[in-house]
């Protein structure tokens, strides 16, 4: 042991004089012969081992002294900023509700460089605030990093919050469903029915949040639907979410959060035909003698309750002062509901022929948009029935009947009593023809 201490001793005093006193002794030997024999004094005083001794000591010392009291300003001092770190929120979840917590905060921490990265390999502290013995109310609490370095100075940004805690009460709510992202399924399928494994939930929260809470709503992602054909599909842990009125969503707890939804996804279509409706009048003397098309049906895709009420898809063109043979190339219109189609452009050729015109006779006056309760009838016999001039060409007006053609007057909105000069209005099931009513306008008597 004595052994290896004057090693130790030794290797010190030989650091030292290695470091210390040869460095200094080289500096006075330079500032001697800078100054000849002026400095002669000064070189005995200072080649005096004591002197030099008592240098060194006073070196060291001062060295130590700025060191350790961090005197000088090349302190390796440095911030370090941990971003985004979450709370740990100590309280009663099951009585009460806080609020005004962000949900993140930053953590400065000030240190040595190697204090920090020290402090960055270690795992990391926590930020907590703890409530537990606050009761319903406001209050200025403060959030605390715990973190295991005391060498480390640590801020947190902010520091102290205002927090509101509530009583939790709880109400139950009816679940309706939202279906999202329907636009993604294929074209020609639709769902037609979404079942939920419960239709009832409890919603917990503060009182003013539960009153807010208008519905919950079960947001079904059609996106999440494995296949894209027809089937039965069951969806697990679809998110649920409160909404007021605005359809805004509410702060609250849904219990349960998620529920299972069962999808069923068929593709109802109909095949209805394509009618071409000409509009205008065509070059003076001539007449529509046929119309032909490149798609005369088309087959629909749509909702059970679109495709009931649709009979035809109607197309129409303008022949306004055509005078020959004319090809129009239209792009079919998507009725409303109708998601797809098996066409979406026709080609249509419209021929003309010399006019001809006929007048058929007797065709009964209806009455439409009648109030319910009421009846109507003409004042006369002239005001029952009226004469009708078709135009166009022979071959396709020699056949039109009375029975081709149909003659009204509107009524809506009109009420008991005589009412004269309502408006005739004919129609006919050949778009080729023009259809005129000799007798414009009828008298008319409306009665319980």
């Amino acid at each position: 042991m004595k052994k290896k201490t004057n090693n130790s001793l030794s290797k010190i005093e030989k650091a030292f004089d290695k470091y210390i006193i040869m460095p200094i002794t080289r500096l006075i030997v330079r500032i001697t012969e800078r100054f000849g024999n002026k400095g002669k004094f000064l070189e005995t005083w200072l080649s005096k081992t004591n002197t030099l001794l008592f240098i060194s000591l006073f070196l060291a010392i001062t060295m130590f002294i700025v060191i350790d009291q961090k005197i000088l300003v090349y302190s390796d001092n440095s911030a370090e900023i941990l971003r985004n770190q979450k709370i740990n929120v100590i309280y009663n979840s099951e009585s009460y509700v806080v609020e005004g917590l962000p949900e993140t905060v930053d953590i400065t921490l000030i240190g040595s460089n190697a204090d920090l990265y020290i402090a960055k390999q270690a795992p990391a502290g926590e930020v907590t605030v703890d409530l537990s013995n606050l009761k319903a109310g406001q209050h200025r609490v403060e959030l605390k990093y715990n973190q295991a370095s005391t060498s480390i100075e640590y801020r947190v940004n902010p520091s102290v919050v205002t927090v509101y805690i509530y009583p939790k009460v709880s109400d139950t709510r009816t679940v309706t469903i939202d279906l999202l992202n329907q636009d993604s399924l294929n074209s020609k399928l639709i769902v037609d029915n979404v079942t939920l494994d419960t239709d009832k939930v409890v919603i917990k929260g503060a009182d003013y949040q539960i009153k807010k809470a208008a519905t919950v709503k079960a947001l079904v992602d059609v996106t999440n639907i494995a296949k894209q054909e027809v089937g039965t599909y069951t969806l697990k842990d679809v998110e649920l979410k409160a909404y007021d009125t605005d359809g805004n969503a509410v702060d609250v707890e849904v219990v349960p959060s998620t529920i299972e939804a069962t999808i069923n996804i068929t593709s109802p279509s109909k095949t209805v035909p394509v009618r071409i409706i000409p509009t205008g009048s065509v070059a003076f003397g001539q007449a529509i003698s046929s119309i032909t098309q490149s798609v005369s049906e088309v087959t629909v895709y749509g909702t059970n309750d679109v495709l009931s009420s649709l009979q035809y898809i109607p197309i129409e063109i303008s022949v306004e002062g055509i005078k020959s043979k004319t090809e129009y190339k239209v792009e079919i219109e998507r009725p409303s509901g109708i998601r797809s189609m098996s066409a979406n452009t026709v080609t249509a050729v419209v021929n003309l022929d010399k006019v001809s015109e006929k007048t058929i006779d007797g065709i009964k006056i209806d009455v439409r948009g009648l109030a319910d309760g009421y009846r109507a009838q003409g004042l006369t016999s002239n005001d029952t029935s009226v004469s009708v001039t078709v135009k166009g060409v022979s071959s396709v007006i020699d056949s039109i009947t009375a029975d081709d053609i149909t003659a009204y007057v509107d009524l809506t909105g009109l009420d008991a009593g005589e009412h004269k000069g309502v408006n005739v209005q004919v129609s006919g099931s050949d778009v080729r023809v023009e259809y005129t009513a000799k007798t414009k306008t009828v008298d008319i008597n409306i009665f319980k």
